[in-house]
């Protein structure tokens, strides 16, 4: 398998984990020294969509996953909130929905939006003690998680069913809990909340492909929210002996953020024949290698 990124639609079922493992096994039929294998950030069980898979050296850019648009749709349930934000969770709290309208949902989600504190579902993969807190929730273990930093970019209801459900459509930086801000939107207006179903749409530029279909992403496709430094021969020489080379010749992205999103801060992408071989960092008015992708991807 050539070492790249590649966009896989993940089922209603299977764990992030398990399609690792098949790409795993996939690697490890070909004879050869062992390819690492990754997913660009996790998709619960009961939700379905877009997971980035990292294969080689693209594991490597784990990290800068992290900070661009991720796009979802899910389905609020109103009346009931359960343990787990989803709908496999025992209820631990009920109230009459009745009185919810379009108007006070618009106005109770508008509140979400921007930079907030938000705490995680007991059952997130967030680490405590370095063990997943969805192991000790699920041997029953009291789990409290410390409010993450999040942010909410926009946000809208996309059709209602009340006093039952709600549709909604979203756009957050990755870190983001859907199943949270179900949780605090039912808790907000009363009557408690959780998601039914939840799929991911998008990650940055990558939308979620057609199921059973895996689409690979090489060179210039990669990152392409980061600006571009094509690379001579002699460039990558100074900057494999840790010497800086000039700014002068840097390229715009490849593909612009949603307007208003912050700066994910991205490294800058050296180019050397076609193919990515270093991410660069800018100081003191020159490019300095921060990783250096050998191979290239």
């Amino acid at each position: 398998m050539t070492p790249g990124l590649y966009r896989v639609h993940k089922p209603v079922g299977p764990t992030s984990f398990s399609m690792v493992q098949s790409f795993l096994e996939e690697t490890r039929a070909t004879p050869g020294k062992r390819v690492p294998v990754c997913h660009g950030g996790t998709l619960d069980p009961f939700a379905e969509g877009l997971l980035l898979m990292l294969v080689g050296q693209a594991t490597r850019l784990f990290e800068l996953l992290h900070t661009v648009p991720k796009t979802y749709e899910a389905d609020v349930v109103w009346g009931t909130e359960t343990d787990t934000g989803d709908l496999h969770g025992k209820p631990v709290f009920q109230a009459d929905a009745s009185r919810l309208t379009p108007e006070s949902l618009d106005a109770a989600l508008q509140t979400f939006l921007g930079w907030r504190e938000q705490i995680p579902p007991a059952t997130s993969a967030k680490k405590v003690g370095g063990e997943p807190a969805y192991r000790k929730a699920h041997r029953g273990e009291t789990v409290e998680l410390p409010p993450s930093r999040v942010y909410l970019h926009s946000a809208r209801w996309v059709s209602h069913a009340l006093p039952g459900t709600s549709r909604l459509t979203m756009t957050c930086r990755g870190g983001y809990y859907v199943r949270s801000l179900a949780r605090d939107l039912g808790r907000m207006l009363g009557c408690g909340a959780h998601l039914s179903s939840l799929r991911r749409t998008e990650i940055g530029p990558w939308k979620d492909p057609e199921p059973g279909t895996r689409v690979g992403a090489f060179g210039r496709d990669l990152l392409p929210w980061a600006r571009v430094r094509p690379l001579t021969d002699q460039e990558v020489g100074e900057l494999r002996a840790a010497r800086s080379i000039a700014v002068r010749g840097t390229l715009p992205p490849d593909w612009r953020l949603p307007p208003g999103f912050p700066d994910p801060e991205a490294p800058v992408r050296g180019f050397h024949q076609g193919r990515l071989t270093f991410l660069l960092s800018e100081r003191d008015g020159s490019l300095w290698s921060h990783t250096e992708l050998r191979g290239g991807l």
